[in-house]
């Protein structure tokens, strides 16, 4: 592999996904524009719904990834950002205050309010991954972005605190350092592709992204420009590849490969799924193929759908988010690029629904236009905004995230 001349040390992500291993290389100008100058992806098989359970697969599945992403940037890539996502990622909210001993906001008194928000029994098997201010309070004074330098008696933060399992986190490092490099952050994948994919008015006015991905659909919320809920399901396009196996008795991989070439989420209003409409597909082995009609892989596709965007609706209900989102729910990830999948979405969540693919970058533009890099671009532009401190290989700890409070200043306002 040749070096590039450009000495600049890159910013990579690693998006460890249950169907692929993306990677994303990228490199920022002084003026803040990203470049992304490589990628290379590897089917991932040792994930199941974003968690390790195979961790020589992985590692295998990994180190092809960034062979291909090093052999199209020039780039030798040893430390990456990496992007954690799973059925065990949890947000919540928390509230702290503190007094204020120089009688105005110092950025000491933004890591004490923080703290004081974090206070809360996190148990031992969890650990913090984010803790992202949403506003501030100087005495009664709300709805702050930025109170350092205001002068009050009193200080409030609202902080979005979003915990993951310990022995998950580890396993991901894990595979990391086996495969050669350092993990110098860990970011949830949702808020990762929402720094992708989400334009400023949309965090501002009310929006929802849905990062679907292979075993996981992960949820992010922004209200008034600040994250206010995060949550992961756990299905995602595996479970339609299962379906779709088990309802049309075909082997897993030509249900898939169905999925991709013909999948619809729902039938097309136009009409352009005729009922008698076959298509040939591969059986298991020794025996002949057969057809299957395409009527029923939709029906089998949209009942599975269904149930995927209800599930979600009743989150938003729950958590009080309708008629808070007027710019509604961006869908991005892998699964998000079948056909009619706004159509179906928008019945069923009763918001308009946009897909959403990476945008404001440079480079192979051509490449990484496409809903799978959500999440992987994300990371590099993630990084980019948080220049300072990160969580390293060493440990995910509660004085790390204080570390990295600067930087979410400019992420999230």
């Amino acid at each position: 592999m040749a070096q590039r001349k450009n000495s600049s040390v890159p910013i990579v992500g690693l998006d460890i996904g249950t169907t692929k291993v993306s990677v994303v290389v990228g490199e920022s100008d002084p003026g803040g524009e990203i470049e992304i100058i490589g990628v290379g992806n590897h089917p991932s098989h040792g994930l199941k719904r974003g968690v390790v359970v195979n961790i020589d697969k992985t590692v295998d599945s990994i180190q092809n990834a960034v062979e291909k992403a090093e052999q199209m940037s020039g780039h030798l890539i040893k430390e990456v950002i990496v992007g954690i996502a799973g059925g065990h990622i949890k947000g919540m909210n928390g509230h702290g205050m503190v007094t204020l001993r120089e009688k105005e906001v110092t950025p000491k008194d933004i890591e004490r309010v923080i703290e004081s928000a974090n206070a809360l029994l996190i148990p031992a098997e969890r650990e913090i991954i984010h803790a992202i201010p949403q506003d501030y309070t100087v005495d009664r004074e709300s709805g702050i972005n930025d109170p350092v330098g205001i002068h009050g008696l009193k200080l409030e933060a609202d902080v979005h605190i979003v915990t993951g399992d310990v022995t998950a986190a580890r396993n991901i490092i894990k595979c990391i350092e086996m495969s050669g490099m350092t993990s110098v952050d860990m970011v949830i994948e949702q808020i990762a592709s929402s720094e992708a994919v989400l334009t400023q008015d949309e965090r501002e006015i009310g929006v929802a992204m849905i990062d679907f991905g292979g075993g996981t659909c992960d949820i992010a919320v922004f209200i008034n420009g600040s994250i206010k809920y995060t949550e992961s399901i756990t299905l995602g396009g595996d479970h339609l590849d299962r379906d779709i196996a088990f309802g049309l008795s075909v082997p897993l991989p030509e249900a898939r490969k169905l999925k991709e070439n013909h999948g619809m989420a729902t039938a097309n209003q136009n009409g352009l799924i005729m009922s008698d409409e076959k298509v040939e597909v591969k059986t298991a082995s020794g025996h002949e193929p057969k057809n299957v009609f395409k009527r029923d892989l939709t029906t089998i596709i949209q009942l599975r759908m269904e149930e995927i965007f209800t599930l979600i609706q009743k989150e938003f209900s729950k958590h009080g988010f309708i008629g808070l989102l007027p710019a509604g729910v961006v869908l991005t990830g892998g699964s998000s690029k079948m056909r009619e999948m706004t159509t179906l979405a928008e019945q069923v969540l009763d918001m308009p629904v946009r897909i959403g693919i990476p945008r404001d970058v440079n480079g192979l533009t051509e490449i990484i236009t496409d809903p799978i890099y959500s999440t992987g671009v994300g990371l590099v532009k993630y990084a980019s905004l948080n220049k300072g401190p990160a969580v390293t290989a060493g440990g995910l700890t509660q004085k790390n995230v204080f570390r990295r409070m600067k930087g979410w200043f400019n992420e999230f306002f």
